[in-house]
């Protein structure tokens, strides 16, 4: 459900943040599974309905009376803006063939991702990446949740995929990254490595972490740049996280720059959010659009190799669906 500070809005905002939400999944019909979607065309785009949508909101938005800024975050949840561009991308990748009709179709994650023809410029404005609530970071995360935010077999199907793609437990010489810590990073039973280093926005919960051996403080939305040097890990992870990121492009490129030649780096995601601090372009989209989001990421971070995402999703339809983008870094000449 959606949730609110209890005592910060009138009963009209709270019946306006009710309503969006509502037309929020109108827009986002992938709630918890990707649904069916009508064929994507190159150059064309199926979203008359959701322009429809978007208008009907603003006119309520007027009416109700709630003044600009808040009227623009309501607005902004739909990212009209992004759909074009992005159904454009879909265009190029898959040709005149029928977009991802569900993630549950055994491969259908994984090819969303091949032959890409990306534009040439980051298509993405910077409206795409505000939030309904621009509050500081600091201030949300300023008490600790020792909560999980995917469901215990969405937690196994990741560990599972770790423990195929990490090098073996207490390997010398090993460092690994996890972007977006917290009291748990999902490594599988008992790994260790000499250096894992956790980067989050709560101490209590870094503390708590079992798996790392150090971490640091840190907000990448007000500060991308990592504090390490570069080429030190050998791989970067990042658990249900990448849909927080304002400045996805800066904190890619800083990823690069701090992983090894040939190091890994596996941005995890699931369906589940906090809802007020995710993009707009997340919140507005479902789970094959953010494959297409993430993989953007690292192409246009550059020093990656082309970007490949897998299903690992356990039980689709029955739990928590669970999608990993990943790439390496080029090594260079």
């Amino acid at each position: 459900m959606l949730s609110y500070p209890k005592s910060k809005h009138t009963s009209k905002q709270k019946h306006i943040y009710s309503m969006f939400y509502r037309m929020s999944k109108m827009a986002n019909p992938f709630g918890v599974t990707v649904q069916q979607r009508v064929p994507v065309l190159a150059g064309t785009c199926p979203c008359s309905s959701l322009f429809t949508k978007v208008t009907k909101t603003i006119t309520v938005v007027k009416k109700l009376n709630v003044g600009d800024r808040t009227a623009r975050r309501i607005v902004l949840g739909l990212g009209a803006s992004f759909w074009a561009q992005f159904m454009s991308m879909a265009g190029s990748a898959v040709g005149a063939k029928s977009f991802i009709a569900s993630a549950r179709q055994k491969g259908a994650v994984e090819e969303i991702l091949k032959n890409v023809e990306w534009p040439e410029q980051f298509p993405f404005k910077s409206e795409d990446f505000q939030r309904f609530d621009e509050s500081p970071d600091s201030l949300f995360y300023e008490a600790p949740r020792f909560v999980t935010h995917i469901d215990d077999p969405a937690i196994a199907a990741l560990s599972k995929y770790y423990s195929k793609v990490f090098p073996p437990s207490n390997t010398p010489g090993v460092s690994i990254l996890d972007l977006c810590s917290s009291w748990v990073s999902h490594f599988p039973a008992g790994y260790k490595q000499e250096r894992v280093v956790g980067v989050g926005m709560n101490e209590e919960e870094l503390k708590r972490n079992p798996v790392l051996t150090e971490y640091v403080v840190q907000d990448l939305n007000q500060n991308p740049k990592l504090p390490f040097e570069d080429n030190l890990f050998d791989v970067i992870t990042n658990v249900v996280s990448v849909d927080y990121i304002t400045k996805p492009v800066d904190v890619f490129k800083e990823m690069c720059r701090v992983l090894k030649p040939g190091g890994l780096a596996i941005m995890s995601f699931s369906n589940r959010c906090f809802w007020t601090k995710a993009i707009s372009i997340w919140t507005s989209t479902g789970d094959a659009e953010h494959v297409m989001i993430v993989g953007s990421y690292f192409h246009y971070a550059g020093g990656f190799e082309p970007p490949q995402a897998e299903d690992i999703s356990p039980n689709p339809g029955r739990s928590d669906p669970m999608y990993v983008v990943y790439s390496t870094k080029a090594f260079t000449t």
